[in-house]
């Protein structure tokens, strides 16, 4: 196993949410070997940005369109050595486009990228310190997997025993130890994939950009990868940047995810801030499974919290930080289907906002899925544990939730 040991992010840096924009698909490039060489010449004006030392990556203000399509409207964020960041969003929405701007693939309309504080905006791919992979591979067929990862340390002209050195190393850190004599050919995906990786981090970029890698993986593989890559990445200490539009990749391997909205940050955050804090009703619909209600607000509990009113009763639910309400307001409420509780009889009785009746209830393992329909006919899904009464089809319920729970996100549409 490699000896490299992990950098961590000192901190963690709070993103401005910005909202807007507009995106469309571009066809993704090949892979780019960066090359660790410093500009001769301030290619944009700007030089070196004073910057905080542990900031590898700074993007500020980068927009782009194509034709009439605005794909970024003002898209700014910086990260930290040893951090792993995600973009998420839908098809469209402007992650991809990112990418190729910082990896020099793209050139944007105006704004600018600095690695480790320095312009690189104007630089080819190759001198930007960066590498990247994408979910074709773009493995050289006729090379055996040794020979794809030492190409970039040969055209460096890198000595023999080094790259050796270097090759084995990598080899080991993605697990493909005994397969460095093999064709792309007789390899699986993932293990194509991780030797696409393998000679991506083989030349120690400042960053490691990743479109899309595992969306060419069959689900169980693809959760497989999900730990390599995190794995991976904690062991070297590079800064990731991944792409995907699967929120389940997201939450599972990222320190912190931007989600992208029509070219646009709708929300910056750690994991568990996005889940369990979404700052936009479409953040709360995005990321995972959610209920949206529409309520006006009864009362201010104080701390955060609010009284809402629902057609057929009230529950509580709990503002952002830095968001308040009055009574009167017209709000929309998330509520996750792991925190509504569905009973037969009445167990909160401040919090019970409706009744309805079972429709469906599946047994999913460790849980019943079940879709709710309430009196007036709005639908909702609620996850009910095992520890707890299965109730079947047709069996009248109370509806209820911790109001803590339910988030207000936004007025009512």
């Amino acid at each position: 196993m490699t000896t490299l040991t992990q950098t961590k992010p000192k901190k963690r840096i709070r993103l401005r949410p910005q909202l807007g924009g507009r995106d469309a698909e571009q066809k993704k490039g090949q892979e780019v070997a960066s090359t660790p060489a410093k500009p001769e010449a301030d290619h944009s004006g700007q030089g070196l940005v004073p910057a905080d030392e542990d900031v590898v990556l700074r993007v500020e203000h980068l927009s782009k369109s194509f034709g009439d399509v605005r794909v970024l409207d003002d898209v700014s964020f910086e990260l930290r050595r040893g951090e792993f960041f995600t973009l998420l969003g839908s098809s469209g929405c402007g992650k991809t486009t990112t990418l190729r701007i910082i990896s020099g693939l793209e050139a944007p309309d105006s704004g600018a990228v600095y690695v480790n504080g320095e312009d690189v905006t104007a630089l080819p791919p190759n001198k930007r310190e960066l590498n990247t992979v994408f979910q074709s591979y773009a493995l050289f067929p006729s090379m055996n997997v040794y020979q794809n990862v030492a190409y970039g340390l040969k055209i460096r002209h890198v000595a023999k025993g080094q790259i050796e050195r270097e090759v084995k190393r990598a080899l080991e850190l993605v697990r493909l130890s005994d397969y460095g004599d093999r064709k792309p050919s007789e390899l699986s995906g993932g293990q194509r994939q991780r030797a696409a990786i393998a000679r991506a981090i083989v030349l120690k970029p400042n960053v490691l950009l990743l479109d899309e890698p595992l969306g060419a993986l069959d689900l169980k593989l693809r959760k497989q990868m999900q730990l390599e890559l995190k794995r991976m990445q904690r062991e070297i200490g590079i800064t990731f940047v991944y792409v995907t539009h699967d929120q389940e990749e997201a939450l599972s391997m990222s320190d912190r995810i931007g989600v992208l909205r029509n070219g646009r940050f709708e929300q910056v955050g750690t994991p568990e801030e996005i889940y369990q804090a979404p700052q936009t009703e479409y953040v709360a619909d995005f990321i995972g499974d959610t209920n949206l209600l529409e309520a006006k607000v009864a009362a201010d509990e104080g701390a955060g919290l609010y009284r809402v009113r629902f057609p057929h009763g009230e529950a509580g639910a709990r503002a952002l930080e830095g968001t308040s309400f009055s009574p009167g307001d017209s709000v929309v409420v998330s509520v996750r289907p792991e925190h509504i509780r569905y009973t037969q009889q009445v167990v909160d009785e401040k919090n019970t906002a409706f009744q309805g009746e079972v429709r469906s209830s599946q047994f999913l393992g460790s849980y019943y899925k079940a879709v709710i329909e309430l009196d007036g006919g709005k639908r909702l899904h609620a996850n009910n544990s095992l520890v707890e009464q299965n109730l079947n089809a047709g069996t009248r319920v109370w509806v209820s939730w911790p109001g803590h729970d339910a988030v207000i996100v936004g007025g009512a549409r």
